[in-house]
């Protein structure tokens, strides 16, 4: 189960992308205005309610805003067909809870910062990239180049797994062009199951954060044009200091593309690695070195949580 929530319950918000409502929370930092503003997404068919939280609740306890939202299709979210993974109109919900979070009340939008994680750590170097004028991304386990991945899976599950999801992605792109229902399977599963995530430890490590809003399926379209999410190519491209936070053991986004992302970054990027798996950065031990980082990282570059008592609790985990 996820870790339960805590502090002061956030603000229920929508705003609009691509003709939908996005529904998401606005934590309001303890802090004096104008505040930075922290805009913040989960990754491959996650939810704002799978993990996420606690970050932003430490966020806001440093002094910072922060807006969590659903993408498209996905939790309190509009949009059909539902769980239709889409890193383009990703990348679109990102630019309008950017545009969103810069008109908030109390919030300095040439301060705005863009965190993301797994899918959403490679979505936030393009879009960071594109938007020119964020202050601050962070990347956290990031999912950097979709092609990787894609042989990653091969590696461990074997070709017979990326034929199976490439076949039933087919289908349903075509039953998708016809108007009829999707065709979903799972996001994670157990070893030798038909899944996008089946490492052992991707089941267990997903379903202890998830929220009551995740769905465990995911149009398998989705699939077919993976190979061609590679953020990594925009990286140099990033106007301010990124933060790219990488786990050793992860099997899920691999290492080596995430550190070809930071390579690319060189001069804005910073770069903390961790013996850890994909998924422990969510929980426990794991959690606290991550976002103490983080916080770490922000206080920094934009002088977030320099108050009395917070710059303490905001030095990095060692």
């Amino acid at each position: 189960m996820p870790p339960p929530e805590a502090g002061p319950s956030p603000a229920e918000i929508t705003f609009s992308s691509g003709g939908e409502r996005l529904a998401a929370w606005h934590f309001s930092g303890d802090g004096d205005a104008p505040r930075p503003c922290v805009v913040m997404a989960h990754g491959f068919g996650g939810t704002r309610d799978s993990g996420l939280r606690p970050f932003a609740e430490r966020f806001a306890a440093a002094g910072l805003d922060a807006v969590v939202f659903d993408y498209r299709t996905f939790g309190a979210s509009t949009g059909e067909p539902r769980q239709l993974i889409h890193w383009r109109r990703h990348r679109e919900d990102y630019h309008a809870a950017i545009a969103f979070a810069r008109g908030l009340p109390g919030v300095d939008g040439d301060r705005i910062v863009l965190w993301g994680s797994s899918y959403s750590g490679g979505h936030v170097i393009a879009v960071g990239a594109d938007d020119g004028r964020v202050a601050a991304v962070i990347a956290q386990v990031p999912a950097t180049d979709g092609l990787a991945a894609l042989v990653e899976i091969g590696r461990y599950a074997g070709i017979g797994q990326l034929l199976g999801l490439t076949a039933l992605g087919i289908r349903d792109a075509v039953r998708g062009a016809l108007g009829r229902e999707a065709l979903r399977v799972p996001i994670v599963g157990p070893p030798g199951a038909l899944a996008a995530m089946t490492s052992p430890d991707a089941e267990p490590g997903f379903l202890a954060i998830a929220g009551p809003t995740f769905r465990n399926e995911f149009c398998v379209r989705a699939v077919l044009d993976a190979a061609r999410n590679r953020p990594l190519t925009r990286a140099a491209d990033l106007p301010c200091p990124t933060l790219f936070q990488i786990a050793d053991r992860d099997s899920v986004a691999p290492p080596s593309a995430a550190v070809m992302a930071a390579w690319n970054a060189t001069g804005r990027a910073e770069v903390r690695t961790y013996p850890l798996g994909h998924f422990d950065v969510y929980l426990g031990e794991g959690f606290e070195r991550a976002v103490g980082d983080q916080l770490h990282f922000l206080r920094r570059h934009l002088g977030a949580g320099e108050r009395e008592g917070v710059a303490a609790a905001t030095a990095p985990q060692t």
